[in-house]
């Protein structure tokens, strides 16, 4: 009776193995390859869960909801109209083009830091700048792009409680501070005059202060400035540090020496080379007053944007890097808007809200309703074209996407929630052609699959094999779309960011899906009676596939035919390295093959 390798259910039967060899580490590999697609799997439905139900929690707290966020092109917003106005020594001058462009930029950038809100900055018969944002901003987002350029540092020479001191318990005119000599710096308490002490007293810093009032404010000369946030009145030195020596600011956890998270928000500033060295000074200075007499006031820095007070931290180190924390009771918010200030800070100019009015979309539905009628066309054109060429296998295809739509949905809504993304037509147009870029990824496994099913190999080691030779292709392949991506979003504005936005995001969800979704259903797939038994139409029939198998039957082993001797290309070099015929195997031929198996024998059973 002899052995065949045909066989129409069950897992496919291999020869017997040689020497008496034992299959349990073929079984316990096969255990492992289960566990770990079952592990897999598992992984990627915590995932959706987890997005899935923060989006549930966000929307029921009415903090969002269950779509995104759509751009200004498809919802329509507001439309303010900026008059601008110089500042500081400049003050009356006429703006030049070069002034109003940097302005553009700074807005845009206080406005739509990260280049996905899609907000339009623009100027208008270079004179004004009109800024165009989805939906309605928020006060602090008018705050932001009305705010001037004039931040400073300055030194605290002391501190009071917001409220203006009542009359009879002002200091006696006698007893008010007078300079003993010319002041040596700019925490030198002789720049407290008895004007100035009687004017820090009566100022009232419960009421706001009008902008008229914070311009006045001299350079080379101590003020009087207020901190709503705090309800603070401080009596500040002459500036020490301007605001466009910062480079850099940012937010996150603080840590301390060791690298360990306080469980805290920080707001992290990096300083300019001339800026450095005058903050060490400072920081030398001020560090010095609080450790010879803790407690004073003098301790502490003030950061004044357009002549109010944002922060004014207490300097405990010695910062010669020109990089520092500021740490305090911040809410993540707090944090955020506090970097967001002192890094766009550095506007030559304040603005005025001319006029503001609500624009209605640019396109509209209907351009979004033909954009997702395109994307509907082209997924089943996807679909269509998997199951014409893959059969079943082409199942496999179609819920990876479905997959990866969920996944991309998500994520989406929960970055129009966390980071203000809205999606444009550019990025919908993102969203169809990464369909394509999906779908190729899934065409790289199936077919190396079916190549290594073609050698001769049953399917679950054609599974196992041709995924690591198809995994390097896909890491390739997103590599250069996540280049492609990051190249057009740090060089773009407007709509092109959020066009590479949405194909870098997509490129990643593509890869979670192949890694997660995609080979550990084609690996238990493997293992089925129908899929593992090459059954029909499942699209990995060997004999749709015209495969020749290892073993033939009859202790018969294949003999590749001298058109196609079943090798690669790298392997044929090798062996002709080697001095090896390519139509001969590595091993011993006649020890494998029986005597009498000859080609026509062969010859025979093809007929048949």
């Amino acid at each position: 009776m002899a052995l065949t390798t045909r066989k129409t259910s069950g897992e496919p039967r291999t020869a017997p193995a040689r020497g008496g060899g034992s299959t349990a580490p073929a079984r316990s590999g096969v255990r492992a390859a289960l566990s770990t697609a079952r592990r897999s799997l598992v992984g990627l439905l915590v995932l959706l869960a987890a997005l899935g139900g923060l989006l549930a929690w966000g929307v029921g707290t009415d903090r969002t909801g269950w779509g995104p966020k759509l751009a200004l092109d498809l919802e329509g917003g507001t439309q303010m109209i900026l008059s601008p106005s110089l500042q500081g020594e400049d003050t009356g001058q006429e703006v030049t083009p070069e002034q109003l462009d940097q302005a553009v930029e700074i807005i845009r950038q206080r406005v739509d830091g990260s280049g996905v809100a899609e907000a339009e900055i623009a100027t208008q018969s270079g004179s004004t700048i009109v800024v165009s944002m989805p939906g309605v901003p928020s006060p602090e987002t008018r705050e932001l792009i009305q705010t001037s350029a004039q931040m400073n540092f300055r030194p605290v020479l002391t501190t009071a409680a917001a409220e203006p001191v009542p009359e009879e318990q002002r200091v006696p005119d006698d007893e008010l501070p007078e300079p003993a000599a010319e002041p040596t710096d700019s925490s030198d308490p002789n720049w407290i005059t008895p004007e100035l002490y009687r004017e820090f007293e009566a100022t009232d810093c419960t009421a706001p202060q009008s902008p008229e009032e914070r311009e006045t404010q001299d350079a080379e000369a101590p003020v009087v400035a207020c901190e709503p946030e705090t309800g603070t009145k401080y009596l500040l030195g002459p500036v020490e540090i301007q605001g466009t020596g910062i480079r850099d600011a940012s937010y996150g956890t603080a840590q301390n020496s060791q690298g360990v998270s306080l469980n805290q928000f920080a707001v992290n500033l990096q300083f300019g080379p001339e800026a450095t060295e005058r903050f060490r000074e400072l920081s030398e200075r001020l560090y010095g007053i609080g450790s010879a007499t803790p407690g004073d006031p003098r301790n502490q820095f003030a950061i004044l944007l357009d002549g109010q007070v944002v922060s004014a931290p207490q300097m405990n180190a010695v910062i010669s890097d020109g990089q520092a924390q500021i740490t305090g009771s911040f809410t993540e918010e707090q944090a955020r808007f506090l970097a967001e200030q002192l890094k766009y800070g550095a506007l030559p100019m304040s603005f005025e809200i001319q006029s503001e009015q609500q624009i209605s979309a640019t396109l509209g539905a209907d351009q979004l309703r033909m954009g997702i009628v395109a994307g509907i066309i082209g997924l089943v054109l996807v679909c269509v074209y998997s199951l014409f060429q893959y059969r079943l296998l082409g199942l496999v295809t179609i819920s990876s996407l479905v997959v990866a739509g969920v996944l991309t949905w998500l994520s989406i809504s929960l970055l129009g929630w966390s980071a203000n993304y809205r999606l444009s037509l550019a990025g919908v147009a993102g969203l169809i052609v990464a369909i394509g870029q999906t779908a190729d990824s899934f065409i790289v496994y199936f077919e190396r699959i079916r190549d290594e099913i073609r050698s001769g190999r049953s399917i679950p080691a054609a599974v196992d094999h041709g995924w690591r030779r198809a995994r390097q292709t896909v890491l390739a392949s997103k590599a250069v779309n996540l280049l492609a991506a990051a190249v057009l979003y740090f060089v773009a504005v407007g709509n092109v960011r959020g066009f590479a936005f949405t194909l870098g995001l997509t490129a990643i969800a593509d890869l979670l899906v192949v890694f997660l979704f995609t080979h550990p259903v084609m690996v238990l797939l493997a293992r089925t009676r129908y899929f593992g038994g090459g059954g029909k139409h499942s699209g990995l029939d060997p004999e749709a596939l015209d495969a020749v198998p290892l073993y033939r039957g009859a202790g018969r082993l294949r003999e590749p035919a001298p058109e196609h001797d079943g090798l690669t290309i790298a392997e044929r070099r090798r062996r002709a390295a080697q001095g090896t015929p390519p139509d001969r195997p590595d091993g011993p031929a006649p020890q494998d093959a029986p005597v009498g198996a000859s080609s026509s024998v062969r010859t025979t059973e093809e007929n048949a």
